[in-house]
């Protein structure tokens, strides 16, 4: 393919951020009280706050750099029960009345943002379509018919289709009717006027560091600002008080891939995801009246595999073979986190701190299970009763075969960084190439930017101390313990790390043009 080079975006932008106004807020300067502060400004943050708020609530969100920017702004935005083959698994691992249960929960938050955006008036591109999990090979044709058994189980409506209105390799799909998608950054801006009228306060690129525990919590900030609080959401995808629970060993990350594409025939409608791997989705959103078809997966632990820019090239091959590609304007990446049991923690950081609350590890479905989470934390809060938090409680045991094959995949990472050989210096790379180097005769990690300037970090990750690795498809430090990710000048772009990489000068090498 001659134009191989140029036919992938150069950098990677979410198409969701792009030509959308968002409101901006200042930093917190100043030390301050509320009823509740929600550390997080994403769909579980933001939705949260909205509730709050109206329920009169005084309530203080703080987001570490831009709303909608982290997970949120980086998703396929499907908003949907089907997860996909969860509902067999769930009855299998955790009983028929728990699997009823996650789908419920799923349902209403669908019907929630649905009903909510209606109410609101929002403009997010909200469609109604039919969600699809197809199986490509004989080994998970019987998957998708187990799966269909368990909707059966649950009541959940669904039927079996034999094929797909692509020329895509499908062994049988099942189908879940009236499902839907939209535009999560408009949605949310959409939420945004509602908490200020209700008294709610923003702030953005105001991080928080820590957390002095008590009956009254306090947040110290990166510029030592105290926010006290009664009540304190984790809503930051990973909890940056993971300490709290052992968060980090409970939870893997994983990255996944979309590009967004223009193709030459009509879309047929609908949303797909594949049981198996090499995990593929699709949906659709309109622009500027033109169809743009976001194709994705390829997921895989963060800081782990292959080159990550040869995701985007896989994905590329797929939207070629079965989309016919007529331009890639939009390339991007995501990343979610994984619990051993397969549900999201949502509730009580630890059983013995009723005030300190957490959202997280929603696998790659954080749309309706982050509403899910906004909704249950809020009814904590206000002491009413919610039909999910015992399901979704975080100090549920559960999955300790799945924990203990994550930590162990931890502890060997962990030694394989701190004794790999480093073969390159700063000198032997090329413009926009990062690699771990030697510099001043210790390990970092380094990259040459366009421009030929040298961009030196110390390579070890803030949060336990594992070796990063080298991100190529999104110019980032990403490390393969627990998911921390930081940028060429180290500064944190995903938790669980709070503190940035230090930056290192090279005492034996200048920069060459």
């Amino acid at each position: 393919m001659a134009d191989k080079p140029q036919s992938l975006p150069k950098y990677p932008e979410s198409y969701w951020r792009d030509h959308i106004s968002i409101p901006s807020f200042p930093k917190l300067e100043e030390d301050i009280e509320t009823e509740v502060a929600i550390v997080g400004g994403g769909i579980t943050g933001i939705t949260a706050a909205y509730l709050l708020s109206k329920a009169g609530v005084p309530t203080v969100l703080i987001e570490s750099g831009e709303l909608l920017n982290g997970t949120t702004g980086h998703t396929t935005a499907k908003v949907t029960a089907q997860h996909g083959l969860i509902y067999d698994r769930l009855i299998k691992e955790h009983g028929r009345e728990s699997a009823k249960l996650y789908y419920e929960a799923n349902h209403e938050a669908m019907n929630f943002i649905k009903n909510l955006s209606e109410e609101l008036h929002i403009d997010c591109d909200l469609t109604i379509e039919d969600a699809y999990v197809y199986a490509q090979t004989k080994e998970y044709a019987d998957s998708i018919i187990d799966e269909l058994k368990a909707y059966k189980s649950l009541d959940i409506p669904g039927e079996f289709v034999e094929s797909l209105p692509f020329s895509l390799p499908c062994m049988g799909a099942v189908v879940m009717k009236n499902q839907a998608q939209f535009h999560p950054v408009k949605y949310l801006a959409g939420l945004i006027p509602s908490i200020e009228q209700s008294g709610g306060r923003i702030f953005e690129h105001t991080a928080a560091m820590k957390v002095e525990d008590g009956d009254n919590p306090v947040i110290i900030t990166d510029n030592k600002k105290k926010i006290r609080c009664s009540y304190l959401i984790t809503a930051s995808h990973f909890p940056f008080n993971d300490e709290m629970g052992l968060y980090f060993a409970r939870m893997h990350a994983e990255r996944s891939y979309v590009l967004g594409v223009k193709i030459d025939e009509e879309y047929p409608g609908g949303m797909y995801v594949s049981a198996d791997s090499p995990s593929r989705s699709l949906r659709y959103t309109m622009v500027d009246g033109e169809q743009l078809i976001l194709a994705g997966g390829e997921s895989h632990k963060t800081g782990q595999g292959i080159s990550t820019h040869q995701h985007y090239e896989e994905l590329e091959k797929f939207s070629r073979n079965h989309l016919g590609v007529k331009e890639i304007p939009y390339r991007w990446s995501a990343q979610d986190l994984i619990t051993p049991d397969h549900l999201p923690y949502i509730g009580p950081i630890t059983v013995n701190h009723h005030n300190i609350l957490v959202a997280t590890g929603y696998a790659k479905w954080g749309m309706t299970n982050g509403t899910a989470a906004a909704r249950i934390l809020t009814d904590h809060i206000l002491k009413r009763e919610n039909p999910y938090a015992d399901l979704f409680h975080p100090s549920r045991v559960k999955g300790v075969k799945n924990l203990i094959k994550d930590n162990a995949d931890v502890a060997k990472h962990l030694v394989q960084g701190k004794f790999s050989i480093v073969h390159k210096n700063p000198e032997d790379l090329a413009n926009d190439e990062g690699a771990i180097v030697k510099v001043n005769g210790q390990k970092a990690g380094c990259y040459r930017d366009p421009e030929g300037k040298l961009h030196i970090v110390d390579s070890t990750c803030t949060h336990m101390g594992c070796e990063v690795e080298w991100n190529s498809g999104d110019r980032s430090w990403d490390c393969p313990c627990h998911g921390s990710r930081f940028s060429i000048s180290g500064e944190v772009l995903e938790g669980p790390a709070v503190e940035p990489l230090n930056v290192i000068e090279n005492q034996n090498h200048q920069d060459q043009d």
